[in-house]
């Protein structure tokens, strides 16, 4: 990237790994929470690192940013994480110029992501954005790149299917109660597990039954209090649970328990009770299934779901990445423009400075010479011949560096070019 003139770096990386090489362990490994990354980005300035981004989520952690070698960045992320060397290099990918460029894009439109058409992503980039910035970590470059693929996002959000349909646990859950339980907003519904799993689905509740006799319960009573505020839900006592299920027609369990959190002693079956277990592993017991008046529905089924969803996500593939395309390479046109700039910025100098040294001879030359005129033509003349050569340099990007070239030789720009 040192042709382009836009960082001291000599080149733009992306580095990192992801969900589709390093398990949820090595993940661990290189997890980048708000002190990490704050500090990662101090290093960074304090090393001379013009621009750089950091992301950090359960899927993947990625650095992009500007540097003479990939290892300045691999360095980085392992002295603030508890990954090593030796296993980022087991699982990493290393992405360079034009291929980190496309590989942003494809990241931040969800085409890269572990749940196709993932939106999530973009919206922390722009986070990682914000970070960035506040640390005078943003030159021209990302700043730009970032807004093309926001862009290139929004679009595809738009233009395309590709986010339709439920993908997530959380939300596939409550599109399974909305197709097989009828009246749903007047039903009991009971969360019990206010993980991540249980937040989303509380707010997809919330969101598309209209129910509002919904009811909280997690082993650390303020974790459900916080949510249950935020939708202004009732929160019961862990000890209530038994009776808060005799009272529910719909029990949601998502408590990330490693044995199963409700058995068939507490439940009390005199009426029809729905039962979604969203845990790995299986926090319901079996045994519940066998239950007179109980239909026990575990995540696997509700995968299937989200499957044939993400099969019909598939075919809008091919019209993302139409639209990534178009945006990349607008993005990539600008870019090239950035290869010339400084040859353009020297040639309309020089012009200047000839036009002055003309102007100043027929001063002396000409009595009644007019300076005002004068000038409004000269640099009319300028912009002229300026327009002329920056449509040329754009025209054909194949010969650009021979234009260039030329230029600077006819002009004798080479000096005030470096």
């Amino acid at each position: 990237m040192e042709d382009y003139h836009i960082a001291s770096g000599k080149h733009f990386y992306t580095i990192g790994l992801s969900y589709k090489k390093a398990d949820a362990e090595i993940r661990g490994h290189f997890s980048l929470n708000e002190e990490a990354k704050n500090g990662l980005l101090k290093q960074a300035k304090d090393e001379g690192i013009d621009a750089i981004l950091v992301t950090s989520t359960c899927n993947r952690t990625e650095i992009y940013g500007f540097a003479q070698h990939p290892f300045q960045l691999i360095k980085l992320l392992c002295e603030h994480t508890h990954g090593t060397v030796e296993e980022f290099e087991k699982v990493a990918y290393v992405h360079k110029n034009k291929q980190a460029i496309s590989h942003m894009f494809r990241v931040g439109t969800g085409l890269d992501s572990q749940i196709l058409g993932d939106f999530e992503i973009i919206s922390q980039l722009k986070v990682a954005f914000t970070r960035s910035k506040k640390y005078g970590l943003v030159n021209a470059f990302l700043e730009r790149l970032v807004n093309a693929v926001i862009q290139a996002s929004k679009r595809i959000k738009n233009e395309t299917e590709i986010s339709t349909g439920a993908t997530s646990v959380s939300f596939a859950s409550v599109q399974y109660i909305l197709d097989n339980v009828p009246n749903v907003t007047d039903k009991n519904i009971l969360l019990f597990g206010t993980g991540k799993i249980g937040r989303n689905t509380c707010e997809n509740l919330i969101k598309h039954t209209q129910n509002e006799h919904i009811t909280l319960i997690n082993r650390t009573k303020d974790k459900a209090e916080k949510i249950a505020g935020k939708f202004n839900l009732i929160v019961k006592d862990y000890a209530d649970l038994q009776a808060e299920i005799r009272n529910t027609d719909i029990l949601i369990v998502a408590t990330g328990a490693q044995n199963p959190t409700i058995s068939k002693e507490l439940i009390y079956s005199n009426k029809d009770l729905l039962v979604l277990d969203l845990s790995i592993p299986k926090n319901v017991s079996e045994d519940v299934a066998h239950l007179l008046n109980v239909k026990l529905v575990h995540l696997d089924q509700l995968s299937k779901i989200t499957d044939q969803n993400l099969e019909r996500r598939k075919q809008f593939i091919p019209d993302a990445e139409a639209i990534i395309k178009e945006v990349e390479t607008d993005f990539n046109k600008w870019l090239e423009t950035r290869k010339f700039a400084p040859t353009i910025k020297a040639l309309k100098k020089k012009l200047r400075s000839m036009k002055d040294a003309e102007l100043d001879f027929q001063r002396r030359k000409i009595s009644d010479f007019n300076d005002e005129q004068a000038e409004i033509v000269s640099d009319r003349i300028i912009q002229k011949i300026m327009k002329h050569f920056a449509n040329h340099l754009k025209g054909d990007s194949t010969t650009t560096d021979e234009s260039l070239e030329l230029i600077q030789k006819v002009f004798q720009l080479e000096e005030q070019v470096k």
